[in-house]
């Protein structure tokens, strides 16, 4: 689901009302950020995710009081810009392969000669 934002014109009289508004669009489920808007901060916007907006509107009629929907709309997610990489390379640029040189190991390993035994194909002792 895409994050939507919607604002609704709340009538706020008091101070009491207009926290008992903010709590209430702050507890609806998929919410992420309410905030008043308007010349008169009359106005609630809330940004969130599978909001139903029908729902809360019913709410604060229920609670405050006269509420309209104002608008619904869809809020596209801007992805951070790439660094803008010049192309432009010169040979002073590339980048110069590195050599690496490791210590050694400070275990001695100790190997054993190892010793091939060859068979005597002609023999007839299968125990070897």
């Amino acid at each position: 689901m895409a994050k939507q934002k919607i604002v609704m014109k709340v009538t706020m009289t008091n101070e009491k009302k207009t926290r008992k508004a903010f709590k209430i669009a702050a507890a609806v489920r998929g919410v992420d950020s309410v905030a008043f808007v308007g010349p008169d901060k009359e106005q609630i916007a809330v940004i969130g995710e599978g909001i139903d907006s029908v729902e809360l509107t019913r709410s604060l009629r229920k609670r405050i009081g006269h509420t309209e929907l104002v608008s619904v709309g869809k809020i596209e997610e801007k992805k951070p810009d790439k660094p803008v990489v010049p192309k432009e390379t010169t040979k002073a640029q590339t980048p110069v392969p590195i050599d690496y040189h490791y210590p050694p190991h400070p275990y001695h390993v100790h190997l054993i000669p190892m010793q091939v035994i060859h068979e005597d194909p002609w023999s007839t002792c299968n125990i070897l």
